[in-house]
């Protein structure tokens, strides 16, 4: 797990000015598989220390959205679980929902946080201010990220990233 004393002072500040976390789902808040059943129901498992972590950020006042490429019902159900307001499936072009995002919450990009793991999110990267990638992120979009996290996709690293975050920010 990362601590705040291993990040550089540009990413430290950036940190501190996070009001919104995005989470791309498989790869990021899953490991990346997708488990289909005999009668072809889908089967995703989900990380309780990454929702532990999305509940510490929307409680610390940091909103949370999930933005996905792909639709899944388990999705779906496990930000209702989690209260996440913000979710986008079938998202193919994952700026327009970070664009509609912002302008909801009346912040600005430089204030977000994006957490991916393969090329589609390496749009939103340029856009926000802190690209985040999961430390088994492919490898384009692990160099092009601002911050790699120490943790892979559905291990934790939702929650690695919101402790970080949080204890930059004091709260």
């Amino acid at each position: 797990m990362m601590n705040p004393s291993d990040v550089d002072e540009s990413t430290r500040s950036r940190l501190h000015a996070i009001r919104l976390v995005t989470l791309d789902v498989d790869g990021v808040l899953t490991d990346g598989r997708i488990t289909y059943t005999n009668e072809g129901v889908e089967i995703k498992s989900f990380h309780v220390h990454d929702g532990q972590g999305i509940k510490n950020l929307l409680d610390a006042g940091i909103q949370v959205a999930i933005i996905s490429s792909r639709e899944s019902p388990m999705t779906a159900r496990r930000a209702e679980e989690l209260n996440v307001s913000f979710v986008y499936q079938s998202a193919h072009d994952k700026s327009v929902c970070l664009r509609e995002i912002v302008k909801i919450l009346g912040i600005e990009l430089n204030t977000v946080a994006h957490v991916g793991d393969d090329i589609n999110d390496q749009t939103v990267f340029s856009m926000v201010g802190l690209g985040v990638a999961v430390s088994n992120a492919v490898p384009d979009v692990r160099e092009k990220a601002d911050l790699v996290l120490t943790l892979g996709g559905g291990m934790g690293a939702v929650r690695e990233l919101s402790d970080l975050i949080l204890a930059v920010q004091s709260k």
